[in-house]
């Protein structure tokens, strides 16, 4: 059997379901459950959604590329958000800085990726008309679809330290900088 052949393995004798959920309750992170419209799912799952979002950037960059790089890597990071907002307050002395729980360290990286792309094109004073390049577009739409989490995030780490927020924040901003970075020489703006 290759690797890729799942015939007989552990993969092959699990199934997607398991139909705890059908109370409308789901599992946190290290035990417990909650309703599926409770803070905790709304918050990881806008995260997810994010994340999704930025699938949408990768799926038209190389992987090798410098762009294709940073994507995967926010990718993993938002791994880690999930963790976290998906672990009840309880239990969360349970959670391992940046690999279940976002870290400080996290949100600088992103605060070093923004000044270095800044520096590689003319800063808009205006407006900007999304959409110049595909990238671009992609780009945009994953950055509202962060700032949608980063407010469905807000009343689940209101009670609790949490660099969550800190770090969709800076997220969103370094969205809205390759967005322009991709978009180069065709940058439009609003007319006054």
């Amino acid at each position: 059997m290759g690797a890729g052949d799942r015939t007989g393995s552990l993969w092959a004798r699990m199934k997607v379901y398991t139909k705890d959920g059908d109370d409308g309750t789901t599992g946190l992170f290290y035990g417990g459950r909650v309703a599926k419209d409770s803070e905790l799912p709304a918050a990881y799952g806008s995260v997810d959604e994010a994340q999704a979002a930025l699938g949408l950037v990768r799926a038209v960059c190389d992987d090798d590329s410098e762009l294709g790089r940073l994507t995967i890597a926010i990718m993993r990071d938002l791994w880690v958000l999930m963790a976290e907002l998906a672990t009840a307050p309880e239990n969360a002395h349970k959670l391992t800085p940046g690999a279940t729980l976002t870290t400080p360290e996290m949100v600088d990286a992103l605060e070093v990726h923004i000044d270095s792309f800044t520096e590689r094109f003319e800063m808009p004073t205006d407006f900007v008309v999304p959409g110049q390049t595909e990238v671009a577009a992609r780009l945009d739409l994953a950055r509202t679809v962060v700032r949608r989490a980063e407010r469905d995030v807000l009343p689940a780490v209101r009670e609790r330290e949490s660099e969550a927020l800190r770090y969709l924040n800076r997220l969103s901003d370094l969205l809205w900088t390759l967005a322009r970075w991709q978009e180069g020489e065709s940058l439009i703006t609003k007319e006054l």
